[in-house]
C-alpha cells in the first residue's frame, strides 16, 4: 500500500506560481508513474500532467503545456509540479496520482485514471484577484 500527501496549494494571484509537492510513504516509489490530476467544481476530474516511472517521459495536456513542468526530486519519494502562469481557470483540487501498471499500459494510458493505483487526497489551488 503506497500513502501520497500533497501539500503546497493556496491562494495566489492570476500570473503567479505556486509548486506543488507528493510525498510517498514507500522509497521504492520511484519505479512508480506518476500524475496529476485536477477537479474544479461542477466538473469531471481531468489530467494535468504525468511522468513515466524511470523520469525520461513526461506528458501534459494541452491547457498547461509551457507553464507547468512536473519533475522529481532528488529524495526519489517526492514529485514536484511547478505552476507558473497560472490562470482563473486553473482553480481546482489538484490530486496526485501513482502507477505501478507496464510501461507499455502506462505510455498508452497515462492521461486516464483508471491507470492510476493510488491517489492523494487532493490539494486546493486558488487563482483569483
Amino acid at each position: 500500500q503506497v500513502t501520497l500527501v500533497e501539500s503546497g496549494g493556496g491562494l495566489v494571484q492570476p500570473g503567479g506560481s505556486l509548486r506543488l509537492s507528493c510525498t510517498a510513504s514507500q522509497r521504492t516509489f520511484s519505479n512508480y508513474a506518476m500524475g496529476w490530476f485536477r477537479q474544479a467544481p461542477g466538473k469531471e476530474r481531468e489530467f494535468v500532467t504525468a511522468i513515466s516511472g524511470t523520469g525520461g517521459s513526461t506528458y501534459y495536456a494541452e491547457s498547461v503545456k509551457g507553464r507547468f513542468t512536473f519533475s522529481r526530486g532528488n529524495a526519489k519519494n517526492t514529485v514536484y509540479l511547478q505552476m507558473n502562469s497560472l490562470k482563473p481557470e486553473d482553480t481546482a483540487v489538484y490530486y496526485c496520482a501513482a502507477s505501478y501498471k507496464s510501461q507499455t499500459y502506462y505510455t498508452n494510458n497515462y492521461y486516464s485514471d483508471g491507470t492510476y493505483d493510488y491517489w492523494g487526497q487532493g490539494t486546493q489551488v486558488t487563482v483569483s484577484s
